[in-house]
């Protein structure tokens, strides 16, 4: 591990990065609710919000956007995805190099592994050349550790995200972003087998500002990092809003209704 505290990634060791890759994993129907979430430039903006530590978007639109941005807003360059046209097992096409990134201005860059896949073992070789790359620049690597596959029938059992957490340290993540698996001891048990990877919680889709303010509470009274969140924010009218409430939570440790109460 290479210490990230002081990188643009952590503030006061949290974590909050602001994620904007769905256009090419999930597509348009993302943006569908909030027609104006389609501009990359609207969570460019909410990505200036104090709370923020990285906006993770890939390749074309840091190309497109980032300059305009790299004054107020630190850049996580994601290096793999694939669209959600792909009808195959899990995988992700590596679409960005360590050494692009680092000359778009990246701070620190991503990589999803589908673990339990049938293709975890091409992911992982590609993984670890990224994961070399990035420390002779300097780089923390955040890993979206999914399982996923043909062969697993439950992503979200306990078990299976502390396996993912786990998979992460054993690998040289510096970051661990999986899914809440679904309860306070479920989630310690995750961070638990993470060892010195931080660990973060996936968003995932958008939910009352209750029950997501909940979920990333006990992420945090659990030991875990912060939060690796998109739709949850910019599919809602007032990205701002929210961001205000994760704020609260993430680094002031406040209540979800204190949290609440402050933004109304």
């Amino acid at each position: 591990m290479i210490p990230i505290d002081d990188t643009p990634l952590c503030r006061d060791g949290k974590v909050l990065i602001l994620a904007y890759d769905h256009g090419l994993e999930h597509g348009p129907v993302d943006f569908e609710g909030v027609p104006e979430s389609a501009d990359p430039r609207r969570i460019f903006e909410a990505a200036t919000h104090p709370a923020v530590t990285s906006v993770a978007v890939q390749k074309g639109l840091a190309e497109a956007y980032y300059p305009s941005y790299e004054e107020s807003v630190s850049l996580l360059a994601k290096l793999n995805g694939t669209s959600n046209l792909w009808m195959g097992e899990p995988d992700s096409s590596v679409n960005c190099s360590v050494e692009y990134a680092a000359e778009l201005g990246a701070s620190s860059v991503g990589f999803t592994i589908y673990g339990g896949s049938n293709n975890e073992i091409e992911m992982a070789e590609e993984f670890r050349d990224a994961q070399e790359a990035a420390r002779e620049h300097d780089l923390p690597v955040v890993m979206w550790s999914y399982p996923r596959g043909q062969g697993l029938k439950n992503d979200t059992k306990p078990s299976t995200i502390s396996y993912a957490a786990r998979l992460a340290l054993e690998l040289g993540a510096d970051v661990a972003k999986v899914k809440h698996p679904g309860s306070h001891s479920a989630m310690e048990d995750a961070v638990r087998m993470a060892g010195k990877t931080k660990v973060v919680m996936s968003g995932g889709s958008k939910r009352s500002d209750r029950a997501f303010l909940r979920s990333v509470k006990e992420t945090i009274d659990a030991g875990g990092n912060g939060l690796a969140v998109g739709r949850n924010v910019w599919q809602r009218e007032n990205p701002e809003r929210i961001l205000d409430a994760l704020e609260a939570v993430i680094f002031e440790e406040a209540t979800v209704d204190e949290a609440l109460a402050a933004v109304e």
